[in-house]
C-alpha cells in the first residue's frame, strides 16, 4: 500500500499530525519496509523505475514520536494551568484595586475639584529708566538674584552732576541775598529808633517854643515886651511845629523802609525755596542715573547693554519676586459651586514630580477672563453658542515652598481643591449681609 500526496498532506496538517503521520505510514507500509525507509530518508537514494507512481512528498518532515498515544488522549499541558493561575492573580489584583479606588473616591475623590489649567504667577516689576542717558555700566547678569537697594545699572551722570552743582550754587547765592536783607532790616530798625528820638527832640523844642510864645504874648499885651520878641516867639513856635512833623514823617519813613526790607527778604526766601526745589530735582535726576532694585527678586528679560541710549520710561529688565509667587487656577464655572476661600488645595507641579505641596484658596476673580479681554464677546449679537466659561481662582503658596525659589512664573501645575473644608471666612459677602 502507498500513501498518495493528498493523504500525506492531510495527515501532516491535522493537529498532532506529526506523530499520527508516522503511525499511519508504518501501518500502511508494514508489508514493504523499503518504502518506509525511502519515505523517511528520500535523499539517500534517487528514485528509480521501481519507485511507486505516487511517492510521499519529501516536504513532509515527521518528528520522531516518543509515544503513540492519540492526541485527544494526551494530558493537558502544564502551561495552561500557569496561565489560569496568573489570570486568577490578575483578577484578584483588579478586584482589590477596584475596591480601593472605589473607597478612595467615595471618601475623598468625590470631594476633590481638580483642574490642570493652572499656572504659577508673580507680580513682576519692570525696571525702567527715570531719566534719559547712556548706559555706563551694568552690575547684574541675567537670572541673578538681587536684594532691594542693589545697584542694577548706572547711566552717564555727567550732565546731571553739573546741573546739581549749578542748582546748589544758585541756592547758596540766594541764601546770601536773604541774609543781606536780614541785616538791612536790622539797620532799618536802627533808623526807626533814630527817627523816634529825633521826633521826641522836635516835640520838646516845640513845647519850649509854645511856652515862649505864650510868655511873649502876655508881656506884649502889658507893653512889657517888644513886638520883635513876640514875632520871634511866633516864628520859633511855627518852626518847632514843622520840625515835629518832619520828625514824625522821618519815623514813618523808617518804619516803611523796614517793612520794605522785610518784604524783600520774604521774596528772597520764596526764591530760595524755588531754587532749593530745583536743587532737589537736580539731585533726584542725579540719583535716578543709578538704577536700583526696588524689591528682592531675580533679574530676567534684560534689554540693555553698555553704551545703549535709553529714554525716560524705557524698559530695561524685569524683576521677578520668587519669594512671593502664587497660583492662578482657571476652574470651569460648573466646578465653582463648593469652592470657598480658605479651603486646602493639593498642588502638583509638573517641574517637581513627586513633590507634594499644600496651599489654600485665597480669592476668586469677580469675572471670567473673557470679560476682561480686549474685545469681550457680546452674546446679544449674531448666533449664540454656549461655552463653559472659566474663572481664575487665586491660590496661596506656602512661604516655605516659595522661599526655596524653585517655582517660576509660567510653570504648569495641577491643583485639587478639597471641598470638604468649609471655612466660615469663605462664605459670600451677600450671605453675611443677609444674616445681619
Amino acid at each position: 500500500m502507498y500513501l498518495d500526496r493528498e493523504e500525506g498532506i492531510g495527515l501532516a496538517n491535522r493537529p498532532g499530525s506529526r506523530n499520527a503521520a508516522i503511525d499511519a505510514v508504518e501501518a500502511k507500509a508494514h508489508l514493504d519496509p523499503e518504502i518506509l525507509r525511502r519515505w523517511r530518508h528520500p535523499e539517500t537514494e534517487p528514485p528509480t523505475e521501481a519507485t511507486p507512481r505516487h511517492p510521499l512528498p519529501a516536504v513532509i518532515e515527521v518528528a520522531p514520536n516518543e509515544s503513540s498515544t492519540p492526541p485527544d488522549d494526551k494530558p493537558r499541558p502544564r502551561i495552561g494551568r500557569r496561565k489560569l493561575a496568573l489570570l486568577g492573580v490578575l483578577l484578584a489584583a483588579v478586584a482589590i484595586g477596584g475596591s480601593w479606588y472605589g473607597h478612595r473616591w467615595w471618601t475623598v475623590g468625590r470631594f476633590m475639584v481638580s483642574t490642570d489649567d493652572a499656572y504659577v504667577r508673580a507680580d513682576n516689576t519692570t525696571l525702567a529708566a527715570k531719566v534719559p542717558g547712556y548706559v555706563a555700566n551694568i552690575f547684574v547678569a541675567d537670572n541673578s538674584f538681587v536684594h532691594a537697594g542693589d545697584v542694577i545699572a548706572v547711566l552717564d551722570d555727567g550732565d546731571y552732576r553739573l546741573a546739581a552743582d549749578s542748582a546748589r550754587q544758585k541756592v547758596a547765592t540766594q541764601q546770601a541775598t536773604v541774609d543781606r536783607f536780614a541785616r538791612q532790616i536790622v539797620a532799618g530798625e536802627a533808623n526807626v529808633d533814630q527817627a523816634r528820638a529825633q521826633l521826641v527832640s522836635a516835640q520838646a523844642g516845640q513845647t519850649r517854643a509854645v511856652l515862649e510864645f505864650d510868655r511873649q504874648k502876655a508881656l506884649a499885651a502889658k507893653q512889657f515886651a517888644s513886638q520883635q520878641a513876640l514875632e520871634q516867639a511866633i516864628a520859633n513856635r511855627d518852626q518847632t511845629g514843622a520840625g515835629v512833623k518832619t520828625a514824625e514823617a522821618a519815623l514813618e519813613s523808617a518804619y516803611a523802609n523796614v517793612e520794605v526790607l522785610k518784604a524783600q527778604r520774604e521774596e528772597a526766601m520764596h526764591t530760595l525755596d524755588e531754587l532749593k526745589t530745583a536743587q532737589a530735582k537736580a539731585e533726584r535726576d542725579l540719583a535716578f542715573a543709578t538704577i536700583r532694585a526696588p524689591i528682592d527678586g531675580m533679574i530676567g528679560n534684560r534689554a540693555m547693554q553698555v553704551g545703549d541710549y535709553v529714554q525716560s520710561g524705557q524698559r530695561l529688565a524685569s524683576l521677578v519676586p520668587l519669594d512671593a509667587v502664587y497660583i492662578d487656577a482657571n476652574f470651569k464655572e460648573t466646578q465653582l459651586t463648593r469652592i470657598r476661600a480658605g479651603q486646602t488645595v493639593a498642588i502638583s507641579v509638573d517641574a517637581l514630580p513627586g513633590r507634594a505641596i499644600e496651599g489654600n484658596v485665597v480669592s476668586m476673580s469677580p469675572a471670567s477672563g473673557s470679560v476682561f479681554s480686549l474685545l469681550p464677546a457680546d452674546n446679544a449679537t449674531g448666533n449664540f453658542t454656549k461655552i463653559v466659561q472659566r474663572l481664575p481662582v487665586r491660590i496661596r503658596v506656602p512661604l516655605g515652598v516659595s522661599g526655596e525659589r524653585l517655582l517660576r512664573p509660567g510653570m504648569s501645575v495641577v491643583v485639587s481643591v478639597d471641598t470638604r473644608d468649609q471655612p466660615t471666612d469663605g462664605l459670600p459677602v451677600v450671605r453675611h449681609a443677609a444674616n445681619q
